[in-house]
């Protein structure tokens, strides 16, 4: 399987958020693959096909105030900075907040 580039949502995201807000970073460890897809699920969302019928279920990167960095590297604006912390929380992953600017 071919790897998806994440280019294109990194520049996309360029133009939709900017200001103050919260470099969010997390690390998921790989040997816990319930925390793994519990993540994954939550960021970028997920599609579910049955009946026939496909259902999307948008993640919290698709939110107005949230822009994707990196790999496990988020840029919040503050109103979006306790829903992420409290599922990083929930799930026991590791993670770091900084305050930052982005221009």
């Amino acid at each position: 399987m071919a790897r998806k580039s994440m280019m294109g949502l990194v520049r996309k995201g360029k133009a939709k958020v900017r200001g103050s807000g919260y470099y969010v970073t997390w690390d998921v460890d790989s040997n816990d693959q319930a925390a793994t897809s519990r993540i994954k699920y939550f960021v970028f969302g997920k599609r579910v096909r049955a009946d026939g019928r496909e259902r999307t279920y948008p993640g919290f990167l698709w939110k107005e105030g949230v822009r994707y960095l990196a790999q496990s590297a988020i840029f919040v604006l503050p109103h979006r900075l306790p829903v992420i912390r409290r599922v990083l929380e929930e799930n026991g992953i590791d993670h770091d907040v900084e305050e930052v600017t982005l221009h």
